[in-house]
């Protein structure tokens, strides 16, 4: 697949889930290099402002196979990967895959069930595959996690380690829409939902090009030497406790080459690394309790990054 074909495919992928998600067009950005970049997305607000519609409008909008699972406290690891059965007739265990064999997996409110369970997902985010009973399994490709949790309401839950929310590429919140716009959703919801009239835009096969071809686009020396200064002063300030891994280094890297495809590019530019810092970095620091305020964890570690964006030198 050449660019100008990925141009014109993301293009309609955008349009189209921005028939569902109004006023949300930077979101919808964000979700698309996630996928593009071959990431998981972390999408964290309060109920009912579309983080659920987000999920469902990405996956209609290409044919593939979509499975969401309704994290509770007594989901239990093989709820989600599966296990094996007895059957009688052949004497034999048969395995039974669980929801996570799929292109896009929805995981509805992630931090309401046990940790135990949640680690079920470290192994399918972190290398496309599952292994149950010393058995390796593929994920099919495509694979994406879309996980939501409510930062509010804390009642219940259980707030993911730093483990796994270094398995998310980036974290993203939605956001209340703008009058305008929330009028236009209840005049498209009167009688239907629109996501009902989504037509899938490009195959599955598709996306895994796309991804290829994101892969290959050109990063300069000195985009990568901006680019670990960046990572490094996370590891080096005083105001954070700790810094990126070498994880989240990659991350932003493949989230940047992404941006530029989605931007008419094959090349890297510091603009691409520079809006991506935020998404990608804010969930994996822990700002130094020295320098704490009253402020929410999430909006301390973005202001610091803003801080350390400001400090590092921008290559001309």
């Amino acid at each position: 697949m050449d660019l100008s074909i990925a141009i014109t495919k993301t293009k309609q992928l955008q349009q189209t889930i921005e028939k569902v998600i109004r006023g949300k067009s930077e979101v919808i950005r964000l979700s698309l290099i996630a996928l593009l970049a071959g990431g998981h997305l972390l999408i964290e607000d309060v109920p009912g402002v579309g983080k659920t519609t987000l999920a469902q409008a990405m996956a209609r909008s290409f044919n593939c196979s979509f499975n969401r699972i309704q994290f509770t406290s007594d989901l239990l690891p093989s709820d989600i990967v599966g296990l094996s059965v007895y059957n009688q007739r052949t004497d034999n265990f048969e395995f039974r895959s669980g929801p996570i064999f799929a292109n896009v997996i929805l995981a509805d409110e992630i931090n309401r069930t046990t940790p135990k369970t949640q680690s079920s997902l470290l192994e399918a985010m972190a290398e496309g595959h599952v292994t149950i009973e010393n058995k390796t399994y593929p994920l099919p490709k495509p694979f994406i996690v879309l996980a939501t949790q409510n930062p509010v309401e804390h009642h219940g839950t259980y707030p993911l380690p730093e483990s796994q929310l270094d398995r998310f590429m980036m974290r993203i919140s939605m956001g209340y829409p703008e009058m305008s716009e929330e009028k236009q959703i209840l005049r498209n919801q009167m009688t239907r939902h629109p996501i009902e009239d989504i037509e899938a835009v490009m195959q599955a096969s598709d996306v895994v090009e796309l991804q290829k071809l994101v892969r290959n686009v050109r990063v300069d020396d000195l985009i990568l030497d901006y680019l670990v200064k960046i990572v490094n002063t996370t590891r080096s300030t005083d105001l954070l406790e700790l810094g990126v891994s070498p994880r989240a280094s990659l991350a932003l890297l493949h989230a940047s080459q992404a941006c530029a495809v989605l931007e008419k590019r094959d090349y890297c530019i510091p603009d691409d690394i520079k809006q991506l810092v935020v998404p990608v970095f804010a969930h994996r620091v822990v700002v130094n309790a020295r320098y704490g305020s009253t402020k929410r964890q999430t909006e301390e570690a973005e202001s610091v990054l803003h801080e350390i964006l400001r400090s590092v030198e921008v290559p001309l």
